[in-house]
């Protein structure tokens, strides 16, 4: 599959696997770990497990971190006024990872296009569920 993926592609796909997972990882904990939440936690986990490539070793020769035009931390990103808005700020992230994962996947892998948009609207669902219930 990386041979259809240029270089700068899967610095793309590097950079939002990367996000995606974090993201759901912020919430799966909080709901594992404040909330005892076994059944939230573990649709988190199958989640974050769903989001894989094959191209992994392709992504790290082509990942460079320390040269990211945009890599220092903008006011919004350290700014957090309770858990509620970690909660958001981390399911917002992984949707919007998961959607380019989604659409650049659409030029090489239709069927892992296919699972990040699963994932993202599964994201969604649990975002509307947890956020429901935050206080």
């Amino acid at each position: 599959m990386t041979k259809d993926i240029s270089p700068g592609l899967l610095r793309v796909i590097d950079a939002n696997l990367n996000r995606v997972k974090e993201g759901i990882r912020v919430v799966e904990d909080i709901m594992r770990y404040r909330d005892n939440n076994k059944e939230l936690s573990s649709k988190l986990k199958s989640l974050r497990h769903l989001a894989r490539v094959e191209e992994t070793s392709a992504l790290l020769m082509n990942r460079d971190s320390m040269h990211d035009v945009l890599r220092t931390t903008t006011k919004s990103e350290i700014t957090r006024t309770d858990i509620k808005s970690i909660i958001t700020a981390n399911f917002k992230r992984a949707q919007e990872s998961a959607r380019v994962l989604e659409e650049i996947y659409k030029l090489s892998n239709h069927k892992q296009s296919e699972d990040f948009k699963q994932i993202r609207y599964e994201l969604y669902n649990l975002e509307k569920i947890i956020s429901l219930n935050e206080k």
